[in-house]
C-alpha cells in the first residue's frame, strides 16, 4: 500500500543532527526557530521548480504525503505556506512577468521566507470583507494601511527568522478613490532581523499542544510599495466575487494538499497504537500477555489501519480529479473540500481512539500523537474551514448549481447514505422561502458537515474498490462508518444495533491476522519517535531525561515531640 508511489525523499532526516536533537526541554522560541531551519532541510530535498508548482506534478502531492510532517508539523506549515501559498501565486504572474522568477526561485531555493498574508483578525472566513487597503498615488506606487486595530493579519508568522522575508498581501485595491476589488501584492516583511519600515508583527503566545510557530498579528502603517508590487491588474472586474476566487486559487489547492497531511498522521498512529500493544503485557512474570490480546485494544488500532488504507485509495481519486482541467472549477473545489473534511474526521478520529489505548503514555508529546491531534486541529481551519467548506458546497449541491460525480456503487450502504441524508434536506429547502431563510439556518446549516462527509465517505469506498483495497479493510471501513449515523442505518437500511455490531466484529476478525503487515506496508516507523514502541527507544528516552539527585535528609518527618501523637476520642468520633 502505503509507500508505493511516494518515494521517501526525506529518509536521511530523521537520524540527522537538526531532527535527532531532543526538544523536550528546548524553550519554546527556540524550537520555533529550529522549525524553520526544519523546512529548509525538507523543502530542499524536493528540489521543487516553477513547473512543480504551477502543473502540480506528482513531485508536489508527494510533499504533502512526506512522513516528516510527523517529526514537526511546523516546520511542514512553514513550507507548505512557503511552495504552495506565497511562491505558488506569485509563480502564476511570472508567466507573464518574467522578472518575478527570481524571487521564485529565491523561495523554492530557502534563500528568502515566504508568508502569505489574506484572513484578517476582524473578519476570519468572510474575507470578502477585509479591510486592508492599497491605495495607489499619482506616481504609481501604492500605500499599503491597515485601517482599523480588526484589519490585523491573523496568524501568518512573521517576526524576523534569519533570512529575508516576503508576503503575498491581500488587499482592497483603492484607483482614484473608487475600490477596484481585491489584489495581492509582494510585500517585504523583516530583512531576518529587523522589521521593514511600517510593517508591525506582533508575537502571538504559542498554541497549545502542537509544534510552536511564531503566529503573529501584523499591521501596515504607510508602507509604500512600488507598482511591480501589484499582482495582476489595475483594471475594475466585472464581478468583485470571481474575482476573488480567482486570485485566491492556492487556497483551494492548500484544501487538497493539507488535507493529504492527515494519511501519514493515520499511518503513525496505526503503528504507534500497534508497537506499544504488543510491547506493553500484562500478567505474571512467567505468563505475560500484550495487551494487543484484547478487543477493545484492537479496535481503534484496527480502524485507524483501515481508514488509512481507504483514505489512500480517495487520496489518488482526489487528487486525479482535482487535477482534470475539464472539470467544472466548482466540481473541483467540492471534491477538494469532501476529500478533506473526511480526511480530517479520520485522522482525528483515529487520534483520540489510539492515543486513549495508550494510556497516561498517550498523554505525552513525546509519544506523537496529541501533538499530532493538535496539527490537524489547525489543519481543520486553514486553506479552508471545514464546516466552512461544507455549508457552502452542500448549499449549492442542493440548489442544484452543479453536481458531484455520481457514485458507482449505488446499491452499497454508503451510497444509500449519501442518497438519504440529500434527499432530506432537499425536502426542507424545496420548502425554504430562500435559501438564506431563517428555517435554512436552522434546519439545514446544522447538518451540512455531515452530509459532506457522507459524500466523501461514499467516494472513500468507491475508490477503495475500484483501487481493489483489500475487501476485509473496506468492509471495516464500512463499519467504522456506520457507527458516525447509527440511527439512520436502523431507521433505513434494516441494519439494526446487533446486525451493527456483528457487521464490525467480523470485519475486525478477518482485518486482525493482517496488521503486522498492514503497518509494514505503511512504512512510516523511521519517522516514529515516539519512545513506547519499544524497549530499547524507552531506554533511551528515559536516559535522556533530566536527572535530579542529592544526599538531602527530612529527619523531622518521623520524629514528633513528646506527646504530638495523641488524639483526642472526640476527634476520633467527629471523623467516623
Amino acid at each position: 500500500m502505503s509507500s508505493e508511489g511516494y518515494p521517501r525523499r526525506t529518509l536521511h532526516l530523521p537520524q540527522s543532527p537538526l531532527f535527532s536533537t531532543p526538544i523536550q526541554y528546548m524553550d519554546h522560541n527556540d524550537r520555533a526557530f529550529l522549525s524553520y531551519e526544519k523546512a529548509k532541510a525538507i523543502g530542499l530535498s524536493y528540489d521543487m521548480t516553477i513547473d512543480d508548482l504551477l502543473s502540480l506534478s506528482p513531485k508536489f502531492w508527494q510533499l504533502h504525503n512526506d512522513p516528516a510532517v510527523l517529526l514537526d508539523g511546523g516546520a511542514i506549515t512553514l513550507l507548505t505556506i512557503q511552495y504552495n501559498l506565497c511562491a505558488g501565486t506569485i509563480a502564476r504572474y511570472a508567466m507573464q512577468r518574467p522578472e518575478l522568477i527570481p524571487l521564485v526561485e529565491d523561495l523554492l531555493q530557502y534563500r528568502k521566507h515566504g508568508q502569505y498574508m489574506m484572513t484578517e483578525l476582524g473578519h476570519g472566513l468572510d474575507i470578502g470583507n477585509i479591510e486592508t487597503t492599497a491605495t495607489m498615488l499619482p506616481t504609481g506606487d501604492f500605500i499599503l494601511n491597515s485601517p482599523t486595530p480588526g484589519a490585523a493579519k491573523f496568524m501568518p508568522p512573521t517576526v524576523p527568522a534569519g533570512l529575508p522575508c516576503v508576503a503575498v498581501v491581500f488587499a482592497k485595491l483603492i484607483v482614484n478613490g473608487e475600490d477596484r476589488g481585491h489584489r495581492p501584492f509582494i510585500v517585504p516583511l523583516n530583512d531576518g532581523k529587523q522589521m521593514c519600515t511600517g510593517v508591525e508583527s506582533k508575537l502571538l503566545p504559542y498554541r497549545g499542544g502542537p509544534h510552536p510557530l511564531t503566529h503573529s498579528l501584523t499591521s501596515f502603517h504607510n508602507v509604500r510599495l512600488p507598482q511591480a508590487a501589484l499582482l495582476g491588474s489595475l483594471d475594475k472586474p466585472s464581478n468583485f466575487h470571481a474575482n476573488l476566487l480567482d486570485i485566491i486559487h492556492r487556497i483551494t489547492i492548500g484544501t487538497i494538499a493539507l488535507g493529504c497531511l492527515a494519511l501519514p498522521f493515520m499511518q503513525c498512529y496505526a503503528t504507534i497504537g500497534t508497537m506499544y500493544s504488543l510491547r506493553r503485557q500484562i500478567g505474571s512474570l512467567d505468563r505475560r500477555t500484550p495487551i494487543l490480546t484484547f478487543r477493545t485494544q484492537q479496535a481503534p488500532i484496527l480502524s485507524a489501519a483501515a481508514s488509512a488504507y481507504v483514505m489512500q485509495a480517495l487520496q489518488r481519486w482526489a487528487i486525479e480529479k482535482f487535477c482534470d482541467m475539464s472539470l467544472d472549477g466548482r466540481v473541483r473545489h467540492g471534491i477538494a473540500a469532501i476529500f478533506k473534511g473526511v480526511m480530517v474526521q479520520h485522522s482525528q478520529q483515529a487520534a483520540l481512539g489510539v492515543s486513549e489505548r495508550c494510556g497516561a503514555q498517550g498523554l505525552f508529546a513525546h509519544n506523537q500523537m496529541t501533538c499530532l491531534h493538535n496539527e490537524m486541529r489547525g489543519i481543520a481551519i486553514a486553506e479552508g474551514d471545514v464546516l466552512g467548506l461544507a455549508i457552502r458546497l452542500v448549499n449549492e449541491l442542493l440548489l442544484g448549481r452543479y453536481t458531484m460525480p455520481p457514485t458507482t456503487n449505488p446499491d452499497s450502504l454508503l451510497a444509500r447514505h449519501e442518497a438519504g441524508l440529500f434527499a432530506e434536506l432537499r425536502d426542507i429547502i424545496k420548502n425554504a422561502p430562500h435559501h438564506r431563510s431563517a428555517e435554512v439556518n436552522r434546519l439545514i446549516l446544522p447538518h451540512c458537515q455531515p452530509m459532506m462527509e457522507a459524500i466523501g465517505h461514499r467516494m472513500a469506498y468507491d475508490a477503495a474498490v475500484a483501487q481493489g483495497v483489500r475487501p476485509a479493510l473496506v468492509d471495516l471501513y464500512v463499519a467504522n462508518v456506520v457507527r458516525f449515523d447509527a440511527a439512520w442505518y436502523a431507521e433505513h437500511a434494516g441494519l439494526g444495533r446487533a446486525a451493527q455490531l456483528a457487521m464490525e466484529t467480523r470485519a475486525m476478525d478477518a482485518v486482525l491476522p493482517m496488521l503486522g503487515d498492514l503497518v509494514k506496508e505503511m512504512d512510516v516507523f523511521a519517522y516514529v519517535t515516539a519512545p513506547i514502541v519499544s524497549d530499547e527507544r524507552w531506554g533511551a528516552f528515559v536516559g535522556s531525561l533530566k536527572t535530579f539527585e542529592g544526599h538531602a535528609r527530612l529527619d523531622d518527618v518521623f520524629e514528633y515531640p513528646r506527646g504530638a501523637l495523641g488524639v483526642h476520642p472526640e476527634m476520633v468520633r467527629s471523623h467516623l
